[in-house]
């Protein structure tokens, strides 16, 4: 049997890349700080443990480890963003390089904010300009850690993923409650550009590059191309047949992001990213219009 380990997998990401390997007749195990079902296995994130036996022979390690960025940046949860990645990241190369029969493929969580935010020029992976804020330099630092590390037997792959929109988690909740309540109009100017993939091509994305061992290094997990916040908003108003929505001025983010706890960053950024390395390896998109996607995702 193939087996997947994904670590910190119990989130949105985690269920649906293991229910997609697990319909692929692979064996899926998940490294947890809260083991509850046959799969889990119980780790803490930081230290080596009888978890590291889990990792033998595998066909891939996927980590998404780490704690949520939809919360405000307090010290003490800039601090907990920032330890949660790199604590992780380097338990897995130390674990991957004292495998006697390592994982073939080693992916690890990325973010596509960790391109400077544009309207015009498109970020790819190549030619993208990477930003000095703190998101970006905690994405900086996942990635250096995660490049510390040599891995023989391991190819490495960085996967810098923009908004996943699936059916039972992620960013579309929200932004579909907003929307029945009549509050889904544009966010900020509207203008800014939004990156972003169905969990459906996120699933198959992760299982091309697995599947294609002559590709490593790092891929933006995004469609061809981007959407902006009116259309978003725009678009979903007339899936879910809401006549109308009202807008979000920056002050008035400010103030609900503050009340429930978050960043106005999450929906003010403007995420101009471009699949460009997937693309040139003939990846192929099943939905790349907000449009088709929403329609899926509303079903």
């Amino acid at each position: 049997m193939k087996t997947i380990i994904i670590a910190g997998g119990s989130g949105f990401l985690g269920n649906t890349l293991e229910r997609y390997f697990i319909e692929k007749d692979y064996t899926v195990k998940i490294l947890t700080r809260n083991p509850k079902r046959e799969n889990d296995i119980l780790w803490d994130a930081k230290n080596l443990g009888a978890w590291k036996k889990s990792l033998e022979g595998a066909q891939a390690l996927i980590n998404l480890t780490g704690k949520s960025v939809d919360c405000r940046y307090t010290e003490q949860n800039k601090k907990l963003i920032h330890d949660s990645r790199i604590d992780s990241t380097h338990v897995l190369g130390l674990a991957i390089n004292l495998c006697e029969n390592a994982p073939k493929v080693w992916m690890n969580s990325s973010t596509a904010t960790i391109y400077k935010g544009s309207y015009n020029k498109e970020m790819t992976e190549v030619k993208g300009i990477i930003g000095d804020d703190f998101s970006m330099n905690i994405a900086k630092s996942w990635e250096a850690a995660f490049n510390s590390t040599t891995t023989p037997n391991t190819r490495k792959i960085i996967l810098r993923t923009s908004i996943v929109f699936g059916k039972a988690g992620g960013a579309l909740i929200p932004l579909k409650n907003l929307t029945k309540f009549g509050l889904g109009g544009k966010q900020g100017s509207g203008n800014q550009k939004v990156s972003w993939i169905h969990e459906v091509d996120f699933n198959n994305a992760v299982a091309f590059l697995i599947d294609h061992k002559n590709l490593d290094g790092v891929f933006n997990l995004c469609v061809p191309k981007p959407t902006n916040n009116i259309t978003l908003m725009k678009t979903l108003r007339k899936v879910l047949r809401v006549p109308f929505g009202i807008s979000h001025p920056i002050p008035l983010l400010k103030l609900g992001a503050k009340i429930i706890g978050t960043e106005t960053e999450l929906v003010l950024k403007s995420r101009n990213v471009i699949p460009e390395r997937l693309l040139e390896n003939n990846f192929e998109f099943i939905f790349t219009s907000i449009e088709s996607a929403l329609m899926d995702l509303s079903k």
